[in-house]
């Protein structure tokens, strides 16, 4: 077990407003609230970044880019042009889609050509890159090939869904992930994180970055429940 004080936790959190209809003014209380609970980052769509960004502006708070969101099904070099774009408007982190139709057709090298091409210009650029899998539509046996490729190509994480399809991560999927790709890569959970007890879980079967738009509720009920205990930490 390892212990977390409610900083480290935090710091898990992808705080997230991926809705279509979001206003500047939502952007502006999501990025507000990174700030008052330290979350790692805000997981936005790519056209926010540019906004997103100026409002972070010297603060540790990322700003996370969703590519080729949330379908997957734009072509390599469309998917290479977004990720361009949201770097040069301050991304410090790119989430991006995998094409599921390539890996329905067993086209594993356009998968990793794909991740190959995504995760070099985010080395490069010093951002941290994230490979969004949707489970909900794969067979453990393919999320076991694509934690493979992972494997080889080495982005910072591997990530469970978008929370658009119509299952979110589980933490089977979770431990699978994990225990195909070890220490290597970084695994990260998302959609369907609503309560503190699954947000646990998930940590606990090896995810090390959480997506989700309940950072808030979460965090301040593991802080009450450590306030309860009389402790600095939560052991997990």
């Amino acid at each position: 077990m390892r212990k977390f004080t409610i900083d480290d936790l935090s710091r898990m959190i992808d705080h997230t407003n991926l809705k279509p209809h979001a206003t500047r003014g939502d952007m502006k209380t999501l990025c507000e609230e990174a700030i008052q609970y330290h979350f790692k980052m805000v997981a936005i769509n790519q056209v926010q970044t540019k906004y997103c960004a100026g409002v972070l502006d010297g603060t540790d708070i990322h700003v996370g880019a969703a590519i080729g969101f949330p379908l997957g099904q734009t072509s390599i070099k469309v998917k290479v042009v977004e990720t361009i774009d949201a770097i040069e408007n301050g991304a410090d982190e790119i989430d991006y889609v995998i094409n599921l139709t390539e890996l329905k057709e067993k086209n594993y090298e356009y998968i990793k050509d794909e991740m190959a091409q995504i995760v070099t210009i985010c080395r490069t650029h010093n951002v941290i890159s994230k490979v969004i899998f949707e489970n909900a539509y794969l067979t453990k046996e393919e999320i076991i090939k694509l934690g493979e490729i992972a494997k080889e190509v080495k982005p910072d994480f591997i990530k469970t869904s978008t929370g658009f399809a119509p299952i979110g991560a589980t933490v089977e999927d979770v431990k699978l992930m994990k225990d195909t790709v070890g220490d290597v890569v970084k695994v990260k959970a998302a959609g369907g994180i609503r309560n503190a007890d699954t947000f646990l879980e998930m940590i606990k079967n090896g995810a090390e970055r959480i997506g989700c738009s309940a950072g808030i509720p979460i965090i301040n009920e593991i802080k009450q429940r450590m306030e309860m205990a009389e402790k600095e930490f939560i052991e997990i």
